[in-house]
């Protein structure tokens, strides 16, 4: 039960890293990544429809996202849809494929970019520590149960923090990977 319970907490860990690296990919840097186009939803038939099911995405420079629809007819409503997103980049529309020009950031965008990279690190830390109390809860009703002793409930405690030292080590690295990526961009 004690290694489920730690097994379980590392899964949890983990998803909570994924979603921060994923919101991380979200965050432009001042360079082309299609990573920015995967929460913008396009209405296509009156349902919405994930940009990247209904066009490829390339990058054929440094600061350029080419979109080509897989159904040209289909071309206004994405560019709506891209106007609409919250991304702060005009598309370029020329009847077969959308450009989206990447511009230069700013020292001051750089920062406030930076910022934000901090905020989602600290929310992911919280929800890493989350789990841990999770776990360390379990652990602790696991030991009331009799099902563990006091000495292996404090061995299991440790297994967890160890774990959580890394999750929160591994979030640490993703921020300043991050951080570098938009002071150099």
């Amino acid at each position: 039960m004690t290694d489920t319970i730690i097994k379980q907490a590392q899964t949890n860990m983990d998803k909570s890293i994924a979603v921060y690296v994923r919101n991380l990919a979200g965050i432009r840097a001042g360079v082309a990544n299609a990573a920015l186009l995967e929460n913008v939803k396009v209405t296509y038939y009156g349902a919405p429809t994930p940009l990247t099911q209904m066009s490829s995405v390339t990058i054929p420079e440094p600061r350029v996202l080419l979109i080509t629809p897989y159904d040209r007819s289909s071309l206004d409503d994405i560019e709506h849809a891209l106007l609409a997103s919250n991304l702060g980049l005009n598309p370029a529309n020329d009847g077969k494929v959308i450009r989206l020009v990447i511009p230069q950031l700013t020292g001051e965008r750089r920062q406030e970019i930076a910022k934000e990279v901090g905020k989602l690190a600290e929310e992911a830390k919280i929800a890493v520590r989350n789990v841990r109390r999770e776990a360390m809860d379990g652990l602790k009703k696991a030991q009331k149960a009799g099902d563990l002793t006091e000495d292996e409930q404090r061995q299991f405690e440790t297994k967890v923090q160890k774990v959580t030292d890394a999750a929160i080590k591994s979030v640490d690295q993703h921020a300043d990977d991050k951080r570098h990526e938009i002071m150099q961009g």
